[in-house]
């Protein structure tokens, strides 16, 4: 009896066991291909990273770059006003140097024309004094001839 009941039981049996089977290698093709498809995934997601972190270095050398070009740029800037600060500078002092010279020139010719104006008015006093004289001279040869 046993072997009746076994055969169908058996069949029974076998037939879950490979229907167990069949489930189990298809759920092993579904989880291989999901492995695969998340390694997929993941290689893109990777790529994707990379090519991210490739592009954010390029901008920041790029700004980097920018940058530096700024910084030169205002360098020179305050450079060419420096520059052109110490030009005028430069114009300023020569122009208070010729001031000076001039001033100095003027003062001597002032020096020179007032030594000038009291040489003349030494030489009209002592003028008008011989006059006078002159005129005291005649006055008196004229009140002794009468």
């Amino acid at each position: 009896m046993s072997t009746e009941t076994d055969g169908p039981r058996g069949e029974g049996l076998d037939a879950r066991i490979e229907e167990a089977e069949r489930k189990l290698v298809a759920a092993a093709e579904v989880a291989s291909r999901a492995e695969q498809r998340a390694g997929a995934e993941i290689e893109a997601l990777e790529a994707d990273l990379e090519r991210v972190r490739a592009e954010a270095e390029r901008e920041r050398e790029q700004l980097l770059l920018r940058h530096e070009e700024e910084l030169q740029r205002e360098r020179q800037a305050k450079e060419e006003a420096i520059a052109a600060a110490e030009e005028r500078l430069n114009e300023i002092e020569a122009q208070a140097d010729a001031t000076e010279e001039r001033l100095a020139a003027a003062e001597q010719r002032a020096t020179t024309a007032e030594s000038a104006v009291a040489d003349d008015r030494a030489r009209a006093r002592d003028g008008a004094a011989a006059w006078l004289r002159e005129q005291l001279e005649t006055l008196r040869r004229e009140a002794e001839r009468q």
